[in-house]
């Protein structure tokens, strides 16, 4: 089942990221072995539960390069590549 992201692209629902067999598991930030099943909704890498980031907009997971942080005046907040672009 597909999903209509915040930019209005089609994504695939979380639990269908399955890695291909034999693909690599190791996380893409720290490159250390996930054990994680997680995967970023924006580029569909691999990451570790202490590299994810969940975008405090649409509370989906994202890697450090598909994520930005907002320092505003509510205080740090994640925002996804999709997200970050409604934020003003």
């Amino acid at each position: 089942q597909l999903l209509i992201g915040h930019d209005g692209k089609l994504r695939r629902r979380p639990a269908d990221r399955v890695p291909p067999l034999g693909a690599s598991r190791a996380c893409s930030s720290c490159v250390r072995a996930a054990d994680a099943k997680e995967a970023c909704a924006q580029c569909d890498r691999l990451v570790c539960q202490s590299c994810s980031r969940l975008c405090s907009c649409c509370n989906t997971v994202t890697c450090s390069l598909c994520s930005a942080v907002d320092y505003g005046d509510v205080g740090e907040q994640v925002l996804c590549n999709g997200c970050s672009v409604f934020q003003v």
